[in-house]
């Protein structure tokens, strides 16, 4: 599959959302992933900049057909943070109708940040897939930073949002985080994956912009904690 994968990984402030000051600071990374076959793409947390996602894809001449939510903060979904307007995927959806992917365990808290309705979700179970042409999507349910938490695999590589950080891992101390679950999905589901995994995350936090399981489980502290008790310790718990 590899040779018909399309794979992008922008940087805002960098590649798109250029004149935004908040967006450079946040470093938020969004994905574009399709088949180069079908010249069809899903967008992983399109936010700060829709426009520009979306011209950017069409410079590449693919077609959007849908959008992946790893998770509902305003900053990879859309919405107001700390009195900041982020645009996101409702305002996509007035570009573009597509249906807007989330675990069910965070829907209901979708359609409240963004405005969405029933109609234009799927949701979505650990184990699910999305086809995209000859390419399939698996999304794994990684709770812990937010309950409805999701990464992505396709084609060896880990979309991780904010659960699994190069060198770190997504809070535990937000309404709605659970250090307990952050320790089982990090350790009982990522850790689990082949080394030779890529892991591409959701924020720009590292010297790099991606990894893989295999590097992260020898460096990676959020990796190396052997117990739930000193996981526990370690959050301040």
């Amino acid at each position: 599959m590899t040779d018909r994968i399309y794979f992008r990984q922008l940087l805002a402030g960098r590649d798109f959302a250029l004149a935004n000051p908040v967006a450079e600071q946040m470093a938020n990374f969004v994905y574009l992933i399709g088949d180069l076959q079908t010249r069809e793409c899903v967008m992983v947390d399109p936010a700060w900049d829709v426009s520009s996602l979306l011209d950017l894809a069409a410079l590449d001449q693919m077609k959007p057909i849908g959008a992946l939510v790893t998770h509902y903060h305003p900053d990879h979904v859309g919405g107001s943070l700390f009195g900041y307007n982020i645009a996101g995927v409702a305002n996509l959806m007035e570009r573009v109708p597509v249906k807007v992917h989330v675990n069910k365990e965070e829907a209901d808290g979708l359609k409240v940040i963004t405005g969405l309705s029933e109609n234009d979700l799927v949701r979505h179970e650990s184990g699910d897939s999305l086809e995209i042409g000859s390419l399939k999507i698996t999304f794994i349910h990684t709770p812990g930073h937010t309950p409805g938490s999701q990464c992505f695999l396709v084609d060896q590589r880990l979309v991780s949002g904010d659960t699994l950080f190069i060198n770190g891992c997504g809070r535990v101390d937000l309404p709605g985080s659970d250090p307990v679950q952050m320790y089982e999905s990090l350790t009982g589901k990522l850790a689990k994956l082949p080394d030779d995994v890529a892991l591409y995350p959701g924020h720009n936090y590292a010297d790099r912009p991606a990894s893989t399981i295999g590097q992260e489980k020898q460096s990676n502290y959020c990796l190396r904690v052997p117990t739930l008790d000193k996981w526990l310790s370690l959050m301040g718990r």
